[in-house]
């Protein structure tokens, strides 16, 4: 039976916990037991990772699906098994429910052949044409929300190189947190209908505040 980890819901084998956590902490490789620990262990990763690929991705690079897995693999490889491959389990939040896992390889190959294709690499975009360019790869990438856990940062990874290729500054997303989360999750259901103008929105802003002209 699967549990809820106050994230996600999800049925399959990797909805597996680690044995005398109280199904609150997903099943790692460090055998870590309490979810304040593996948070700082997954933060202090993140950082290191985006380190590693600021330096790794040119202004002139176009991404690809793989890109993005290796975004995953190089953030939580030594935490979790499954880091870098395709979620193989269904996953729902609240009553939203996300791409079929079934469906993940398919969806991420149309994302790199049109949106990762048309949109990137951001060097020479106007601000206005990197904000429309982040909105909808971001709102595409979280719809097909293709890993177990980490889409959400993966995606800021993302956002973030994009922003770099087009000279803009480090993103910095304290602005989608706490109540603003309600707002964001709402931009990304908008996509549904390929609506982008609320994650336009919110980027609009994230990069006004960034922006040391702003």
């Amino acid at each position: 039976m699967a549990r809820n980890t106050g994230r996600y819901a999800a049925h399959g084998p990797e909805a597996e916990f680690e044995p005398g956590s109280g199904g609150r902490v997903l099943k790692n490789l460090l055998g870590i037991k309490t979810k304040r620990e593996l948070e700082r262990a997954e933060a202090l990763a993140l950082a290191q990772a985006q380190d590693r690929l600021i330096r790794t991705y040119s202004a002139d690079h176009r991404f690809t699906a793989g890109d993005i897995c290796e975004f995953h693999r190089i953030w939580l490889g030594r935490i979790y098994g499954w880091a870098g491959r395709y979620r193989q389990v269904n996953v729902t939040k609240g009553r939203f429910t996300f791409a079929a896992a079934l469906q993940i390889p398919r969806l991420m190959q149309n994302l790199e052949a049109d949106v990762l294709h048309r949109l990137t690499p951001c060097s020479g975009m106007t601000v206005d044409a990197v904000v429309s360019a982040l909105a909808e790869t971001h709102v595409e990438l979280m719809l097909t929300h293709p890993f177990r856990e980490g889409n959400g940062r993966v995606g800021r990874i993302l956002a973030t190189l994009m922003a770099l290729q087009a000279g803009l500054p480090l993103l910095d997303f304290s602005l989608i947190r706490g109540k603003r989360k309600l707002e964001y999750f709402a931009a990304v259901r908008a996509g549904l209908d390929r609506n982008y103008q609320p994650m336009k929105n919110i980027f609009a802003g994230i990069i006004a505040k960034n922006r040391p002209d702003s």
